[in-house]
């Protein structure tokens, strides 16, 4: 049986099949590994026991939760415990060299050289006082003993392989200079420039834009084809493992639970756990009306809280006493291929996650918030001009959901920052309740008009003081707008919201470094609703959290919304998040609308080249669900303060028409009363091309 996904099929990749798998030796072989971190008072198991292996020229994947272990794994693995942790039972052989145990000469003549590491924040590994050039040549003076000049020859070659322009230009900037996903290339060509036999990949992509994330798995895969590297890919990211990785183990406070080839294991997953992460995740095939995204209840137990038996028991629907914790549960072999550690696993099925409908379709109840024209422009120095929005109009009805989409710097977050009063419009009208919003700032808003219009940020921490109980700020709203009067009714209150957001009222006095992520963001989204607002401007409220805790907290969102009856502009660029829980869409590039209607149709029909590159870049961990060619956009965005002249998207475009593109602004199509599209293609050849097909087939 071959063991590569069929998606991996026909690359020049390493022979994985059973016969050589079984025959060849482990890259990395790590058996029974436990791991300790000890303190003053208390010893904490971080790693009660793992085993995994990785073969020569393999993409191994390493799922789970924040907290599970994976990242203590592998830190483990470079030997970076910290004076505190420490491995206290079992082996990691590298290519059959013991690293537990091994001397720091020996541990530093492997690091870097035939062991690099990718981090999740490039800017951990980048000094920011150095050039990119003199971090880079580094790596080969240092370990390949090469001098100066060519090491800095190495540096440029190896920025070309990962596709940053200009690379002599490039080496002479600092980090603060580039993007976020130049970063993370510099950082992966930096891994990549001792020719290592094996990669560590600690959640490269977090953070990243989707077209960004999209170019950067293609990369890897690319070079790791080109240098036959190993990868162990660590992530929470399902669908990115799914189209990454030859081989996929799952991780759960500390242990392995389920273990096979990533067909095998998204195919017909095994464990409760990893049937739950899976069910958590929006799929491009169906939405808030035709699917509930089933969030795995409760949370990690902390190391000295880990039940007897099965550690996932306590959050298990399927836990029997008597079997499912009974003492040193073993995993068992489900196929040649695949292991799991379930007691019960031949009934642990799949539910079905489809659900009939139970939300009504949104029928409009009035505008609720209407943006003319919108423009804001910032000057940078005497004679240029940045142009974050441009001429953007759109409305949002009462009740409805409207998501803005694009990449970083295409200016969502800076029009939800007008719309909240956080900054003000150069040109333009924001109409709500009748008043123009656009140039007022919130200092100059009424009180009426500053409680009609909330914000959930990104990082929960923005809105939290580390000084006060959690609670403190939703006890600030409700004060500062007169929702509730006395004590005892504000308390109340604050006790009915933190029901509302399904927290228990003994949080309320905790400070925000007690809580998890989870808990924080539910606490900010109790303080937006404390006001009992009329709008929700959400910028990206979910991208930070686990696959399972988004789930819960989208869904929670969702909820509340359609039971306040609130408008809310969704902020994300997350597409098959956007394709769950909008109404309408509104597309983004460079300060200006490409795209706007509702969800059906803008994932539906005919749409942007941009919208379908978004929308191609989706991905999913179901093995079965059908999906569209991928389209890979090329180039970095242009700059806001030199923007084309014609098309903003033409320099990147793989649909380009001709030079009217570069020249002329497009036209506004309209494909329906409510689906409108600026481009210059024709409208019966935007509707001749779907990007990608809104069904799926035969559910594991």
């Amino acid at each position: 049986m071959n063991l590569v996904p069929s998606k991996l099929q026909g690359s020049a990749m390493p022979d994985l099949s059973a016969t050589n798998m079984i025959e060849a030796k482990p890259l990395l072989d790590i058996r029974d590994l436990r791991i300790e971190f000890r303190g003053r008072q208390e010893t904490v198991v971080a790693v009660p026991e793992i085993s995994f292996q990785v073969m020569p020229g393999e993409s191994y994947g390493l799922v789970g939760e924040s907290g599970c272990g994976k990242s203590t794994t592998a830190m483990a693995i470079m030997g970076y415990l910290g004076a505190s942790g420490a491995v206290t039972r079992g082996s990691i052989r590298f290519d059959g060299e013991e690293l537990v145990g091994a001397s720091e000469k020996a541990l530093r003549a492997i690091r870097g050289r035939r062991i690099s590491m990718v981090y999740q924040d490039p800017m951990s590994a980048l000094n920011p006082v150095k050039t990119i050039g003199a971090q880079l040549a580094e790596v080969p003076i240092i370990h390949l003993g090469v001098n100066r000049r060519d090491a800095l020859d190495m540096a440029a070659a190896m920025l070309e392989d990962v596709r940053l322009p200009d690379a002599g230009e490039m080496l002479k900037r600092y980090p603060h200079q580039l993007s976020g996903g130049q970063q993370q290339r510099v950082v992966i060509a930096m891994a990549l420039l001792a020719k290592p036999s094996l990669l560590l990949l600690d959640e490269p992509t977090t953070g990243l834009d989707v077209t960004v994330e999209a170019a950067v798995i293609d990369l890897i895969g690319e070079l790791r084809r080109r240098y036959s590297t190993s990868l162990l890919f660590i992530s929470h990211n399902l669908g990115l493992i799914a189209e990454s990785c030859d081989r996929v183990g799952i991780m759960y406070s500390g242990e392995m639970v389920e273990e096979g080839t990533t067909e095998a294991v998204f195919r017909s997953p095994r464990h409760p756990y990893t049937q739950g992460l899976i069910d958590c995740i929006p799929d491009i095939g169906s939405d808030k009306r035709t699917r509930t995204l089933a969030a795995i209840p409760g949370h990690i137990p902390l190391p000295q809280e880990r039940p007897v038996g099965c550690f996932f028991a306590p959050r298990c629907t399927g836990f029997l006493p008597g079997i499912c914790d009974a003492p040193d549960l073993a995993l068992t072999p489900v196929t040649e291929n695949h292991i799991v550690r379930c007691a019960r696993w031949p009934e642990m099925t799949r539910a079905e996650r489809n659900v009939p409908m139970t939300m009504p379709e949104v029928v409009s109840a009035g505008e609720a918030i209407r943006i003319s024209e919108v423009t804001r422009l910032y000057k940078v120095g005497a004679h240029r001009t940045l142009k974050a929005n441009e001429n953007l109009s759109f409305s949002a009805d009462k009740a409805e959901i409207v998501a803005l989409v694009g990449e970083s710097g295409c200016g969502k977050s800076t029009l939800a920052r007008i719309v909240s009063g956080l900054d003000r419009a150069t040109s333009g009208e924001i109409r709500m309740a009748g008043e123009n919003i656009a140039e007022l700032q919130a200092h100059q808003r009424p009180r009426k008009l500053l409680q009609s219009i909330q914000m959930i940020f990104q990082n929960p921490d923005s809105t939290l003081n580390p000084s006060h109980p959690v609670a403190h700020s939703i006890r600030r709203s409700i004060k500062k707008f007169g929702v509730r009067k006395g004590k005892a009714a504000i308390e109340q209150r604050v006790r009915e919201l933190l029901e509302m957001v399904r927290l228990s009222p003994s949080v309320a006095d905790r400070k925000p470094a007690q809580l998890s992520g989870g808990q924080k963001q539910r606490i900010a989204i109790a303080r937006a609703f404390a006001a009992d607002p009329q709008l929700i401007v959400a910028d990206e409220p979910v991208s930070a959290l686990d696959v399972s805790v988004q789930a819960a907290v989208v869904t929670l969102l969702l909820d509340i919304q359609r039971d306040k009856h609130t408008t809310m502009l969704f902020i994300s660029h997350d597409l098959a998040l956007v394709r769950h829980v909008a109404d309408k869409v509104v597309v983004m590039y460079l300060g200006r609308i490409m795209e706007q209607g509702r969800v059906d149709e803008v994932f539906g029909g005919g749409t942007h080249p941009y919208t379908e590159a978004l929308i191609s870049a989706i991905r999913s961990p179901n093995a079965q669900e059908t999906r569209g060619e991928r389209i890979r956009l090329t180039g970095e965005t242009p700059s806001p303060v030199n923007v084309p002249a014609g098309c903003r998207f033409a320099t990147r475009c793989h649909r380009k028409v001709g030079a009217i593109c570069d020249t002329v602004s497009p036209p506004i199509r309209q494909m329906s009363a409510t689906h409108e599209i600026a481009c210059h293609i024709e409208p019966a050849d935007l509707l001749a091309k779907s990007p990608m097909p809104l069904t799926t087939e035969g559910r594991a």
